[in-house]
This record gives structure tokens, sequence and C-alpha cells, in this order.
């Protein structure tokens, strides 16, 4: 007691500004459900586990904590589960990730380093601190309060369009009246899988499968007979008083939504509100499907039964709502020796940022790898029945979520609750890494995965090199390189004349693409043609022909199966292919060799000097709150006198830069004009982004599309820095600092995607373990061995040098 009156004049009460993380320790993934509980300093609010508190208090001083303990209550099971029944997580009939389990919390004020205790209601505890205490147990702690912010735990599956028939809907003047039940087809005898159409209130059966399962297509047959009238229709039994419902439009060919449901079945007398769901949707037919054949069970390997592993190197990442496409990819990252290595450096928690501790990208990467690295979140059969390792995953398994609201901050997309592309998530991460560690004594790891690229273009009878540093080879696939090309235009031809009888063909019939590796690589080799090139030689535009190499060879070499084309509506869609990927991979023929003897090189086009932005009164105002001259120049420049706020924010991602207060000279070549193609723009747009952040970041990436996605992640305010110098001719430049060696590669890892867009569906990934001799799938909190890798389907690729 004497400790904490010594210490009474430090202990403070949460304020409206003050972060409280109350549920997780700062440098591990201790909770207050851990077998030691979880310490929250009275001080700074800052959640220590036990084994950091030595730590912690020796850097702060500070030596009274609010210990918090959660001990599990043994509950009954009263109810059935329910049935997941839709592509959601979080929400009714969806995948829950929501703990029902019940607590039973003990809080005492513990003082370090004696563990001395008291409980809160001790009549000698000063004020002072049963004040702090209470404090700390009303607020909402940091990470939950950033939760809500971002929404998370809402997804809803793939995003369904509002039909362009729902607004202006015609419904006949005088409608039936529908019952609430008793329905029937009006043309036969089916009373499951009847739609009614919204226009004129018939009631009829749904498709008819291959199968002869199903309906008897009289509601296709209605619509057409029609001649295009009537083109939306409701699934009856869908219909919930939450006023959803399974809609189809015959026009449009697909699932839709519509805005004015509730309306459109007022005419015929139903009531949503008094509505109850009594039949499967179209969402719990497929995952019916799903889980039985299709893509979903290969890549999850549902069929087999799968052993459980556990340990270090063998523990899962809880999903947080949808954060299967980041689990997927720190397991990958952090299963590489040397990215365990980097972060487990200690200086990333000794010198961590107190303050505010889920903005520290160092500390979070630090806190993840040692997680998983350690096993200390991974309790084996000692302590866990093995049915539960395998129903439920890792026990406790680890919930990176300061991790994914700090990645997520001020990203339009990565701050929010729907799926993400891995890949893109992949290079933010290299973005924010490499900047964490701009000004770090520690080397960034991000240069492991980074390579050179050699672009070659000929025109005119001249030739151009350049160079570019990337993170990823992306390949496409060549459909027409298929081994089976005769069979999947087959299954294309009877998968046509079922449509057009209203039928649909089951998934086990499917035929996919099977295209060989060497034909994927052939077609990476090969020439494209690029319009509209300046040539100087001709003094006009002329087409010119683009090779791609590589200059140098990364210790691990990520490659991308570009598997998303754009239909003629500008909307992404996956190619159902298998690609044969080798488990050793020679790339010495993409080895570039630079100019060769008798080329003519194409000169480089002298531009005019880039003009220099003034503004005199925002760079006093600058040099008001402390900076140089110089640095308060370059920040207006670079900002292109967009205003105080954006110089300000630019000198505190700028101000520790080596020339940050060096004179500001501008001049050499600037970049030249990029014709953007209308198909590049559409396909960024694809991925959610305007058409003025398409054509400014394919402007400034060559018009291509994957480092235009990665341009815009490093961009979000667009084009308010000065041009990329990667068409400047200095190309070794680009090479300092690279991993470079024998372009002989293994397969150590590979992440694989569920489903038929980026923005939804599901990742999974693969990690060769090298002790066992055997691949081992990750999905989200589930961990074991692979009895059949798919890496037929995999999506992204990570190789090793031999």
């Amino acid at each position: 007691m004497d400790v904490i009156k010594e210490n009474l004049s430090r202990l403070r009460v949460p304020g409206a500004g003050d972060k409280v993380f109350k549920d997780e320790c700062i440098y591990s993934f201790d909770n207050p459900e851990s077998d030691t509980g979880l310490y929250i300093c009275m001080n700074r609010f800052l959640g220590v586990g036990a084994r950091f508190l030595e730590k912690y208090s020796k850097r702060t001083d500070n030596r009274i904590f609010l210990h918090i303990k959660r001990t599990k209550k043994v509950v009954e099971e009263t109810e059935v589960p329910e049935k997941v029944s839709r592509l959601a997580i979080n929400m009714e009939g969806g995948f829950s990730t929501e703990n029902k389990d019940q607590w039973i919390e003990s809080t005492r004020v513990v003082v370090w380093p004696s563990m001395e205790s008291f409980e809160l209601s001790e009549a000698e505890l000063p004020l002072q601190t049963q004040l702090s205490a209470a404090g700390i147990l009303t607020a909402v702690s940091a990470t939950k309060q950033a939760q809500v912010d971002a929404a998370t735990g809402t997804w809803d599956g793939e995003v369904l369009v509002a039909s362009k028939h729902a607004e202006n809907l015609q419904q006949n003047p005088n409608p039936p009246q529908i019952p609430p039940s008793g329905w029937k087809c009006e043309n036969c005898d089916l009373t499951t899988n009847l739609w009614l159409n919204l226009t004129d209130g018939k009631i009829l059966c749904g498709r008819r499968n291959f199968d002869g399962s199903g309906g008897n297509n009289h509601a296709l047959e209605h619509y057409k007979a029609g001649g295009g009238t009537g083109p939306l229709a409701v699934k009856l039994g869908t219909i919930s008083r939450d006023g959803k419902g399974d809609v189809f439009s015959y026009d449009e060919d697909d699932m839709v939504l519509d805005p004015f449901l509730e309306k459109h079945l007022a005419h015929f007398g139903i009531q949503m509100g008094d509505c109850t769901k009594t039949d499967k949707s179209m969402v719990e037919l497929q995952i019916e499907m799903n889980e039985k054949i299709g893509e979903w069970a290969v890549l999850t390997e549902s069929g087999n039964k799968l052993q459980p592993l556990w340990g270090p190197g063998k523990t899962g990442i809880h999903n947080l709502g949808n954060t299967c496409y980041m689990n997927s990819v720190m397991q990958v990252l952090c299963s590489l020796p040397e990215i365990c290595t980097c972060y487990s450096n200690n200086t990333f928690a000794d010198r961590c940022d107190l303050q505010d501790p889920d903005s520290d990208l160092k500390l979070q990467m630090y806190k993840l790898c040692q997680g998983l690295s350690s096993g200390d979140y991974s309790r084996g059969t000692d302590k866990v029945e093995e049915a539960v390792l395998r129903d439920e995953g890792s026990q406790p398994g680890v919930k990176p979520v300061m991790l994914k609201n700090l990645i997520g901050r001020g990203h339009h997309e990565f701050s929010t609750n729907r799926q993400q592309d891995a890949q893109e998530f992949f290079l933010y991460l290299m973005t924010l890494i490499e900047r964490a560690h701009r000004n770090s004594d520690v080397p960034s790891p991000s240069n492991l995965f980074k390579f050179c690229v050699e672009d070659r273009l000929e025109c005119g009878g001249q030739v151009k090199y350049k160079t570019r540093n990337e993170f990823f080879l992306p390949f496409s696939i060549p459909l027409e390189a298929a081994s089976n090309l005769a069979d999947v235009e087959a299954f294309l031809q009877k998968k046509t004349e079922a449509e057009a009888k209203g039928e649909k063909l089951s998934l086990e019939d499917e035929v996919r693409h099977k295209v060989p590796f060497p034909a994927v690589l052939a077609s990476f080799m090969g020439e494209s043609i690029v319009s509209d090139i300046y040539s100087p030689a001709l003094g006009s535009k002329v087409d010119g022909k683009q090779t791609v190499r590589l200059k140098t060879f990364p210790d691990y070499l990520l490659l991308s199966l570009s598997k998303y084309q754009v239909d003629i509506n500008w909307k992404p869609i996956k190619l159902n292919v298998e690609v044969d990927m080798p488990e050793e991979l020679d790339l010495s023929v993409l080895i570039g060799g630079g100019p060769q003897p008798g080329e003519d090189l194409m000169p480089e086009e002298e531009k005019p000097k880039e003009q220099i932005y003034e503004n005199d009164a925002v760079v006093a105002q600058l040099m008001d709150m402390g900076f140089s001259r110089e640095g308060c120049r370059r920040a207006v420049h670079f900002t292109k006198n967009a205003g105080a706020d954006a110089a300000t924010a630019w000198i505190m991602e700028h101000m520790d830069d080596p020339d940050f207060n060096q004179p500001l000279t501008i001049g050499g070549p600037k970049m030249p004009e990029v014709n953007v193609s209308e198909e590049n723009i559409g396909m960024v747009m694809s991925m959610g982004f305007s058409i003025d952040q398409a054509k400014q970041a394919l402007r400034n990436t060559d018009n291509n599309v994957e480092r235009a996605i990665e341009w815009i992640f490093s961009h979000p305010e667009g084009e308010s820095e000065p041009e990329p110098t990667f068409s400047q001719p200095t190309g070794d430049n680009h090479c300092q600092g690279l991993t470079n060696g024998n372009p002989k590669y293994k397969m150590i890892g590979f992440i694989s995607h569920m489903g038929t867009s980026p923005q939804s569906g599901h990742y999974v990934c693969h990690i060769k373990d090298e002790d066992l001799k055997r691949w081992v799938i990750f999905n989200d909190n589930k961990v074991a061995v692979s009895e059949k890798p798919p890496k037929e389907f995999g999506y992204l690729y990570l190789y090793k040098r031999i």
C-alpha cells in the first residue's frame, strides 16, 4: 500500500482523448483470458503481459497496474447451432466469429515487482486509485474502438448490383393477391423452387438442372414467351422481414438487387414485415454444393480428414471479419527465417512508440512474428482435445487486430470490412514496411522480394532500355495453350445447349482449361505491341514491340497468375483454369542482357525543366512551426502549392529525408507522355478506383495495370509528389541494395483464392514444412497437414532460391 501512495501522483483517470489498451498486451498476444491475465498500466493505460512487466516498468518507471483476469464459465449448450446459410460473417445465417463463451472477470490492483495485490473494494485503497481503475474498466478499449470505426465484421458476400429494371418496373394494374403460403407452380405440381414474377404475379417453377433436379423451367419459359416482359422475379420463401429476398433478372441473366422490392411485393398484397424465410436461398444452395464439390472443396481439402498441427510455426490466425487475405499473406511471410530474424530484434519492442503503439508497424510485425513462431498461442493435445483443434483450429490462436487497424488506417480499401486482393495487400504492406524502416538501424526486409526488371522497347529501327523495381512477377495465362482445349470447347458447347433449354450443368461435369507452365512462361517472354510510341527516328508515333526480362533475381520470388479478366461490362471475371506449377523453377531464360552490339539506341527526349511551385506565405507559416526554410520550400513544391495542410502532411512524412534541409533544385528530363489504354483504365476501375485515379496511376506506371494498383496505394492523394524517376536512364541505380543470384528456385508456399471475384470469396495458404517434408495448410485459425496440396489452383506462388 505504501508503494501505491508513493506513486499516487502518477495514477491517472482516462480522459476523452486517451486510448485504453485493455484487450491485449502491446508486446504480445497475451490478454485477460490468458493464464496470467493482463496488466494495464494505470498511468499510460497500456496492456502488458506478465512476462513483459519488467521490460515495461524499467522503461517507464510505472509500477502500479490494474490486473484483469477472465476465467471461462462452464455453460450447458441448450441451443442447436444454426447452420451456415449465407456467404456472410457475423450476420444471421452466416459464419460466426463471435465468442459466445461466458467469462468470470476478476480485477485487482498490482504493484510491481513485489506483485502485492489489492481488491478494488479494499477500504484503504486511495480514491485516486479507485477512480483510475473504474475509468479503465468502463472505457471502450482502443482496439475495439478502431474496429467500430472501421465497421468490421459485416461482410455479406459478393456485392450484387441493383437491377436496371427495378426503379421503373412495370406492374399489371389488376394484380392477383398472393397468399402467404400454399404456393404451387401454375404450370405443374411443383411446390418448391417457386418464383413470383414481379410484373404480372405469375408463380412458376425455376430452372431445371442438367441432372433433372430443380424446376421445370416454367418461370424462364414464361419470360421468353412474353417477349421480354416481366424481367424480374423473386424466389418465394426467401423473403424476410428485414427487406431481403432472392431476385433474379432474366434480361441481365444474374442475381440482382431490387431496392424497391418492398413496394413491388406490396403490389401483390405481400407485406415484407410479416414474411419469414422458409426456403433455401441461392447462396445457401451454392454453399451446399461448394461443400461437396468444386474449387472450394479442393482448395480447403474439405473432403479429407486433416491431421491438425500445433506448436512453433503452426499457429493459426483468427479471421477478424473477412481478413483471410491478410492471414494468408502474413503466414507465408512469417514462415521465412529472414523475416523472423528481422522482427525478432528486441529493439522494436524496447524502443516502440508507447504513445501510440497501434501505429508502430515494426512493433506490430515483431509481435506477430513472435506470436506465430513461438508456439505460445498454439497448445497441443496435452492441453486441448484433438477434435477441438480439428474443428476450431489453434488454441487460442492470435488475433492481430492492432496490425489490421494500422494497415487499414487511412486506406480507402483496407480500412473496410470487405474482402480484398491478397496481391494488392502484399504490395501495400511492402510499401509500409519500407517507410517504417526508412530511418531504422535494421534494414527493410522488403529487399528479399524486390528485383530489377529490364524493359526493352523497339520502334522505328531503334531500341530503348528502361529499368524498374518490382515485388512480384505477373504471368498472364494463355488459355489457347491449354492441353485439353478440345475437351473445354466440347464442355462449353454442352453448357450453351443446356442454358438454351433453361438447364444448368452440374459442377461435377465442369471442364477447366489445363495450361502447362512452359506455355505460361513462353507467353511472358513474347513480344507485346505498344501503340502510339513516338519514334525519334521517324518523327511520328508508331506501334512498338516490348519485351520484359529480369536484371536481378531476388532471394524470394513471388509469382502471380493473372486469373482475372474484364468482361464486356467492365466487370472482373475469374478464369476457370488449372496451371501445372512446377515445384522447381529455372528462370535462366529471363536473364536480361541490356543493350546488344549493333543496336541503335533511341535518344532521350529533352523536356522543359519542371516548374517550381512557390508560396512565401505558406513557407513562413511552416517555418513558424520550427521547420527549415528549404524543407518548407520542398513541402510547398512537392504538394504543388496545395495549401498549408497538405504541405504539413508532406513534412511529417519526409522530415527525416537526408536532403530535407538541402536547397531545392529541380531539373532533368521528365517522364515522357504515356498513352493510357481504355482497357487498362477499365481494369483498374474494376478494382474499385475512380477513373481519375486509374488515369493518373497508369500515366505514372507506363500503362502497367499491376504497377498502377501499387501506385494508387502509395499515392493516396494522387499526383502530389514529384514524378517518379522510373524512366530516367539510370537503370543501374534500381539494382542497388537488391539481392541477386542464381535464377533457380523451389516452391515453398502458395496462396489460393476461391470465389468469382478478388473482392469476395476466401483465401487459404499452403507452406512447405522442411522438417515434416510435407505441405501444411493454413486456413485462418486452422492448421493441418495437407493431404492433397492444390498447387494447380494457386494465385500467388513464393519461390526460394536454390
